[in-house]
């Protein structure tokens, strides 16, 4: 890896009571944000609540803008519009809350409010699907079961690579970074649907990554460098892969904002949850899991020595 920076002697460890500040605050909010999604509060997408979906092919040019503004003349907002295919296939995939269309066949309400709306009678509804309430609530439980299952699997994995502190203070980092980039898109009034969970996921197996290639130069480090303290060794370490992680970090989080700024509406929500994942991900790698492994082995010394 190309070293851009050399040679720095950054006190990350020394800082560790005004992150721990920070980071219980990120993790309140996403606490905050877990209640308003388990009390029916938070604004939660079609996968959740239910809707229909239904894939259409229009006679003339529509652009995705043209659509979005006939169904919001029609007063119905939060439309997901995808367009399958290439331009001429005029095809696309749209998905609406049935509380938008009062009517008792919704997906036929929507086919006549899109030829109205768009000037296209000759319009063609080729596949349409209902997502009931049945379906949402089931996937809310695959939701949560998916995040747990990822936590568990990464407190196994460091615990068996490395030590049981290590893989505690991993979990806790991925655990607080998840909350965190819930919280803050919470805060943010955005939509939280599939894709925000696969962002998160995504958040936590990133993060995870950044802890271990830290964690993994702690443990060398602890073979080699014997005459320092715990505290001088961990701060050598992060320091030592620092150039490593910015330019992870760095092109990462430039990937994810080109899918932020040009991806459209559809990834919109997922990109700004990856974007704001990364720098929450790399933040914890050093200023969250390093600190605790440190507190926790100082804790062990006092144990074991009595100072």
């Amino acid at each position: 890896m190309i070293e851009i920076i050399k040679n720095t002697k950054l006190n990350f460890i020394g800082a560790r009571k005004i992150t721990y500040v920070i980071s219980i605050i990120l993790v309140l909010n996403g606490l905050w944000a877990v209640y308003k999604i388990a009390s029916g509060q938070a604004k939660m997408g079609l996968d959740f609540t239910g809707g229909i979906s239904v894939q259409v092919q229009f006679k003339k040019d529509v652009k995705v803008d043209d659509v979005r503004s006939a169904l919001n003349n029609a007063k119905i907002s939060g439309a997901v519009i995808q367009q399958i295919g290439t331009p001429e296939d005029k095809i696309f995939l749209i998905r609406v809350g049935t509380q938008d269309l009062k009517t008792a066949n919704a997906s036929e309400s929507l086919a006549d409010v899109l030829k109205t709306g768009m000037g296209d009678p000759d319009m063609v509804v080729q596949e349409q699907n209902e997502i009931g309430g049945l379906v949402s609530s089931q996937l809310k439980e695959t939701a949560f079961y998916a995040v747990f299952w990822a936590l568990l699997g990464i407190l196994v994995y460091i615990w068996i690579r490395f030590q049981f502190k290590f893989a505690v203070a991993a979990t806790i980092a991925t655990l607080h970074d998840v909350l965190a980039v819930l919280g803050i898109l919470m805060l943010l009034n955005k939509e939280v649907d599939m894709l925000v969970i696969t962002s998160l996921l995504t958040i936590a197996g990133y993060s995870l990554t950044d802890t271990v290639v830290v964690f993994d130069r702690i443990r060398e480090n602890m073979k080699h460098i014997l005459k320092v303290s715990y505290h001088d060794l961990v701060n050598v370490s992060i320091n030592e892969v620092l150039s490593r992680t910015i330019i992870t970090s760095f092109t990462t989080f430039s990937v994810a904002l080109c899918l932020f700024l040009f991806g459209g509406n559809v990834l919109h929500t997922f990109s700004l949850a990856m974007v704001i994942g990364v720098v929450v991900g790399t933040y914890s790698s050093d200023f969250l899991a390093s600190p605790i492994i440190v507190d926790w082995e100082n804790f062990e010394r006092k144990n074991r020595t009595g100072k």
